[in-house]
């Protein structure tokens, strides 16, 4: 087999949406563009501070064009944001109050968060420890939103309600920004005070709107995905309701500090680069996202989201079958990625994730999933998670490397 043809054939037939994505583009640039002019961002605003990180020009504009850009009251962008688990963490500390309930409503969350719920592991002051409960709202068995259940499972002690926008390591459709709004209605229906929370992760720019601009109260997210722009070297946003978002930023500094503090360490113009730069970037990963998907389904392999469909985060995730052929995309991945080829992925433990898992993603920024890489548990089905992509051609080149490495179903 010519591995490249299925690749090329991809590319051609995929073109008219690729046009599309592109016009995407343009929308979200002329937003981005507004609140830089409304804001005046200038020169002066690269500088940034050190020590406490009082008085900082730089950060306080950042958070106000981060906030109208997503339509939020207030934002809080920071690079002391380990990761997008830390960020939906503290959101979840922040707010969350002993007797509390959470309730996830779109299944079983993302691997990270089952220690912070108190899913799994113990003594490290998980949110069932502190004496938050924490329900959850299976999926229907076609993998979508039990809408029924959802009308009737909020009550008076539901202070949250989580939303995990992605499908995570999971086999279901991400979420849609209008299938969020609907849930925001649900739950604003049954108790107005209920906090509804989007883990946004892998979403940022993918469609039209935020879902803080849908009515959701507070959403967070990592700086090393999508809004970084594949050039923000660390990081974390939160955004929504002004009390809540404070409330939060509270457990990443301490209660009186707020959003008050934080050295922004000469960092300012790659936070403002990377999120003008993130649109184009989203573009290319989506682009890539419906090529993988047309040629692994055209190889016999289940993929979801199905290539025509529209995209709804920068994920692909492909269902190979086997273990051996995990590992093999993820090494042909790495062989094809700019940094670290010589690399060869193994199944390893790593923090926060129950099963060994299998990385590829010689990525310029450690753990940044806007560039191309590729990961998946080691456990059956075995799916690997294809994410990001500067370029859609650089995601051409590594699925030509996949397709030789692996074969047809």
């Amino acid at each position: 087999m010519n591995t490249s043809e299925p690749v090329q054939q991809a590319e051609q037939i995929l073109a008219p949406v690729f046009a599309n994505i592109d016009r995407q583009v343009k929308h979200h640039l002329k937003r981005i563009l507004t609140a830089y002019r409304e804001h005046r961002v200038g020169p002066h605003h690269f500088a940034g501070v050190s020590g406490y990180g009082h008085d900082d020009l730089g950060r306080q504009v950042i958070d106000e064009v981060f906030a109208q850009i997503v339509g939020a009251e207030a934002a809080v962008v920071r690079i002391q944001f380990v990761s997008g688990t830390h960020a939906i963490a503290c959101a979840l500390y922040g707010i969350l109050r002993p007797g509390d309930e959470l309730l996830a409503v779109a299944g079983h969350p993302y691997d990270t968060l089952e220690e912070v719920i108190g899913l799994r592991g113990s003594g490290q002051g998980s949110l069932r420890e502190l004496g938050v409960s924490y329900q959850e709202l299976d999926l229907t068995p076609e993998g979508q939103v039990d809408w029924h259940a959802l009308a009737s499972s909020v009550t008076e002690r539901t202070r949250m309600v989580t939303i995990q926008r992605s499908c995570g390591y999971s086999w279901r459709s991400s979420l849609s920004i209008a299938e969020i709004e609907k849930i925001v209605h649900l739950v604003k229906q049954q108790n107005p005070d209920t906090v509804c929370f989007v883990d946004n992760c892998y979403g940022e720019f993918v469609e039209a709107q935020e879902p803080t601009a849908v009515g959701a109260d507070l959403m967070a997210g990592s700086l090393m995905k999508n809004p970084g722009g594949t050039i923000v070297p660390t990081g974390g946003y939160l955004a929504g309701r002004a009390d809540l978002v404070e409330a939060a930023a509270c457990r990443l500094t301490a209660p009186g500090i707020g959003s008050s503090g934080g050295a922004t360490l000469d960092q300012n113009r790659l936070l403002l680069q990377g999120l003008f730069l993130a649109p184009q970037m989203v573009a290319e990963a989506m682009k890539g996202n419906h090529l993988a998907g047309y040629v692994f389904r055209e190889l016999g392999y289940r993929v979801n989201p199905a290539p025509e469909a529209p995209r709804r985060d920068v994920i692909q995730a492909i269902e190979l079958g086997s273990a051996a052929k995990l590992q093999a995309f993820c090494r042909a991945l790495q062989a094809w990625s700019p940094i670290g080829s010589y690399l060869d992925p193994i199944p390893a433990a790593m923090p926060g994730y129950e099963s060994d898992l299998v990385m590829a993603g010689g990525s310029f920024i450690d753990g940044s999933t806007s560039e191309l890489s590729a990961d998946g548990p080691l456990r059956e089905p075995y799916i690997v998670f294809l994410q990001g992509g500067t370029h859609w051609t650089h995601v051409a080149l590594a699925l030509e490397a996949v397709v030789a490495a692996i074969g047809p179903a």
